[in-house]
Order: C-alpha cells, then structure tokens, then sequence
C-alpha cells in the first residue's frame, strides 16, 4: 500500500513540477483554493475576479474548476467574463496534475505570450484552480501551483486546522470567510488563528466577507504581490 501510494504521487509530482515550470515559461502564477463543500469557494471567486478587474484591468485571468458533476461553478465564473474550463473527476475527490495540465491547454492563458525566463517569477497573469470540496485529498496533492490557499468559512467552526491538519500545514494562506456571519454563530477567530499556527507557524491569515467587501482590498493585495 505504501509503495502503491508513492507510485501515484511520484507520477503526480512529476506531471506537477512540469506543469509549474510550464506555467513559469507563460507567466501565470496559480493558485491552488482549497475547502470544505459549502465554503463559499465559488462566490468568493466571483467577487475577486470582479474585484481584480477594477484593480487591474489589463491582468490575465483564468479559472480551472473541479467539481464531481455539473457545471454549475464554472458557468458562474464564465458570467464574470473570465475564461473557465470545467473538471468534472466524478467518483474522485481531488484535482490531479494530470487535470490541470489537460485544463490549462483549454485556456487562453495557454496562447499568453511566452515570458523571458527572469522575468517568469514575477508572474503576469492569475490562474485560480478551485479543488473539488474536500479538507483532505486536496492537501496531498502537488498540481503545479505556487502556493495552496485554505478558504475555512466562518459556519464550519474554529477547530477545523486541528481536525484537518494536513491541508493547514500545507497551505501558504488561511482565508476565513463569510465573516459577515460572526454575529450569528459560535467561532473563535482567535482560537482559529492559533490552532492554525500551531500546525503552520508560518501560515498567513486574511478575514474577509465576499458579501460585504471587508477585507477584500489586503486579499487582493496579497494576490498581486510579486512573489510570496
């Protein structure tokens, strides 16, 4: 079982690390957005594409979604006016490398001109890939993108990071969103926070409300930074 296991993720990590430098050689920088079902993943990608659009018209954007079935996520993302190829892995419970890399030769970004290998980790365009609803399978597996980003909703309480340690551990960013609700239910922001430092001291953190716009304005910041 173990060897098995390797097996799969050795030939995962190789198709990821050829799908990170092919990302690098067309200056798209990926990330990979992580959660339960019910999170708010999809609305809060809607809201940031927008968002993105008034900050930085001219910036490259695209949208990978995985989802079992349907393509009800993607065509949300499609009416914001931002390309988005649908996954659907039906009995699976993640994204693989393997998807990603058959999605992103469906994008526009595929075509964006090639960038000169300097300036690649700058990174002149965003591509989000929306993992399938799940805080476990997601955690263990390499898709090419330049960091894992955990969006932990507000409704799903403050112990998840000790729950699900793996996913808070490998994740470069806690979103806790839908923090317009805090009034209404029992979450400890604080307590949150420190549980998930106490699997990743070096986790950063961003409170946000995709309903109301708090917060919006740092996460946009920390998308467009130049590196992280």
């Amino acid at each position: 079982t173990i060897r098995l296991e390797a097996d799969v993720l050795g030939a995962n990590d190789r198709i990821a690390a050829a799908n990170r430098a092919h990302f690098a050689a067309h200056g798209v920088r990926a990330y990979n957005l992580v959660s339960s079902p019910g999170a708010g993943k999809t609305t809060l990608l809607c809201a940031t594409l927008q968002a993105l659009r008034q900050r930085a018209p001219g910036l490259p954007l695209a949208v990978i979604e995985g989802d079992q079935q349907t393509t009800r996520d993607a065509d949300r993302i499609r009416a914001t006016g931002v390309p988005a190829v649908q996954v659907n892995t039906g009995k699976g419970c993640h994204l693989d490398a393997p998807m990603v890399a058959a999605a992103f030769a469906q994008l526009p970004l595929h075509a964006h001109d090639h960038v000169h290998a300097g300036d690649a980790a700058r990174g002149d365009a965003l591509l989000f890939i929306e993992n399938v609803g799940n805080l476990v399978c997601p955690a263990l597996w390499d898709l090419g993108e330049a960091a894992k980003l955990a969006i932990l909703s507000v409704t799903e309480g403050d112990d998840k990071p000790l729950k699900y340690p793996d996913l808070f551990a490998a994740a470069r960013l806690l979103v806790i969103a839908k923090t317009d609700l805090l009034p209404h239910v029992d979450f400890d922001v604080a307590r949150c926070i420190g549980f998930a430092q106490r699997v990743n001291p070096g986790i950063e953190v961003l409170l946000l409300s995709a309903k109301t716009g708090v917060g919006m304005d740092a996460w946009l910041d920390w998308l467009l930074q130049p590196a992280h």
